[in-house]
C-alpha cells in the first residue's frame, strides 16, 4: 500500500486511536533523519492482530527510515517501555531488543504507540532447523537468563510484568475452574455435549489442582533460580541477523516479558521445533548456562517442569472464552474450549525418549 505522506495514515489505520500523536512522533523522528520529501510503504503484520504495521520511509528513490509501530494497552506499553529503557541496559542487553524510538499516548489515554526501529528479516524457521542461526538464539535466550538471575530489579519485573513460577500455574487453574463453574446458568441453554466439554475440562483441571504441592516442590528444587523471562518465545519472535561482527540474535514482542524459572521460556522454544531436535537444542542452552555454573537436572525432571508450564498456558486459554460465554454469550466461545480440551489430550513430553527422537530427527 503506498500513502503519499504521514498525513495519509488513517488511510491505512482506518479506526486506530491515538492516530493525530503517532503522525507528531513519525514526523518527529523522520525530521531527526533529515527526511523531508518521502512516500510511505506500509505492511500490515497480520499475525499481530491489526496493531502492528512495518512502516518504509524513502528519499529520492531509496529507503530513508524504517519503523515497526505498535498499538498497546498503557499498561503492556509501561511494561515494555522499562524493558527497554531500563531492565536490558541495567545488564548490559539492549541490543537483545530492537530500540524503542518514541512513544506516543493517545491524549485519553485507551492506548499507547511504541515506534521501534525494524529489526530486518531473519525470523528463526521452525521447520528447517539452521543450526548455526539456532545457537546463537540459544546463546541469547540463555545469556538474558543468567545475566538476570537473583537481579533486584526482578520485583519491579514481577509489579509490572507477570510471575510464571508456581502460582502463575495455580491461580490459573483455581480461576479456570471458577469460571467452568460460572457456566451453571440455565440462561446459557447448553447443549449436553457442551456441557460434558464442560465437566471433562473441570475434572481434568481439579486433578491437577490436587498435584500443586508436587509439582511446587519439584520447581523449588530443580527450577533454579528466578529470572526475567521473555514470555513468548516463538520463533517468529527471535531474529537473527549477520552483522559485521557475525551472527547476532534479537527478541521481539516482548508483551508478556515476566519473572520466573527458565523452564517456562524453554518450554517454548523447544516445543516451536520438530521433535528430533530438541534434545540438541537443550545441549546447546546447557553449554550456554553451564559457562554461568549453572547445571540443569534431567531430562525426566524437566518435562515435568514443562508440563507444568504449558498446563499452566492451557488453563489459562480456557478463563476467557469461559468469561465470553457467560458474561456476553459469545458464540464462538465453546469452540475454544474444544480447542483446549483437543490440546491436553494431544500433549506429549517435550523432551521423547531417546530413541522416539532419534527417529523423528530421521
Amino acid at each position: 500500500m503506498q500513502l503519499t505522506s504521514v498525513e495519509n495514515l488513517e488511510q491505512l489505520l482506518a479506526g486506530q486511536p491515538g492516530l493525530s500523536e503517532l503522525r507528531a512522533l513519525l514526523a518527529l523522528l523522520l525530521s531527526q533523519r533529515q527526511v523531508r520529501s518521502h512516500c510511505l510503504h506500509a505492511e500490515n503484520l497480520q499475525s499481530q492482530r491489526g496493531r502492528v504495521y512495518r512502516l518504509n520511509f524513502s528519499a529520492g528513490g531509496n529507503t530513508a527510515a524504517s519503523f515497526v509501530v505498535k498499538r498497546l494497552d498503557p499498561s503492556t506499553a509501561r511494561r515494555t517501555e522499562l524493558l527497554a529503557h531500563r531492565w536490558l541496559p541495567a545488564v548490559g542487553l539492549s541490543e537483545c531488543a530492537p530500540e524503542l524510538l518514541g512513544i506516543a499516548a493517545e491524549a485519553n489515554g485507551r492506548c499507547v504507540w511504541h515506534v521501534y526501529e525494524h529489526a530486518g528479516e531473519g525470523a528463526l524457521a521452525a521447520e528447517k532447523p539452521d543450526l548455526m542461526r539456532v545457537r546463537v538464539a540459544t546463546e541469547a535466550i540463555a545469556l538474558l537468563h543468567t545475566r538476570f538471575a537473583g537481579h533486584p530489579l526482578l520485583a519491579e519485573t514481577r509489579l509490572y510484568g507477570g510471575d510464571f513460577g508456581i502460582k502463575f500455574f495455580a491461580a490459573n487453574l483455581r480461576d479456570a475452574i471458577r469460571c467452568l463453574d460460572g457456566m451453571n446458568s440455565k440462561s446459557l441453554e447448553l447443549s449436553m455435549e457442551e456441557l460434558r466439554l464442560r465437566d471433562r475440562l473441570r475434572d481434568r483441571l481439579a486433578d491437577l489442582l490436587d498435584e500443586v504441592p508436587r509439582r511446587r516442590e519439584a520447581l523449588a528444587e530443580f527450577g533454579g533460580p528466578e529470572t526475567l523471562l521473555h514470555g513468548d518465545l516463538w520463533t517468529t519472535n527471535i531474529f537473527v541477523t549477520a552483522t559485521s561482527t557475525g551472527l547476532r540474535a534479537r527478541l521481539i514482542d516482548w508483551d508478556h516479558v515476566g519473572v520466573g524459572p527458565v523452564s517456562y521460556d524453554l518450554s517454548t522454544f523447544l516445543l516451536r521445533w520438530p521433535a528430533g531436535f530438541r534434545p540438541q537444542i537443550l545441549e546447546m542452552y546447557r553449554e550456554a548456562v553451564g559457562e554461568s555454573g549453572w547445571q540443569l537436572p534431567s531430562e525426566e525432571i524437566l518435562n515435568l517442569l514443562f508440563e507444568t508450564a504449558e498446563y499452566g498456558r492451557f488453563a489459562n486459554r480456557i478463563i476467557w472464552p469461559a468469561i465470553a460465554l457467560v458474561n456476553d454469550r459469545a458464540e464462538w466461545a465453546m469452540g475454544e474450549l474444544a480447542e483446549v480440551e483437543g490440546w491436553f489430550e494431544q500433549w506429549r513430553p517435550v523432551l521423547a525418549a531417546p530413541k522416539e527422537a532419534v527417529a523423528q530427527a530421521s
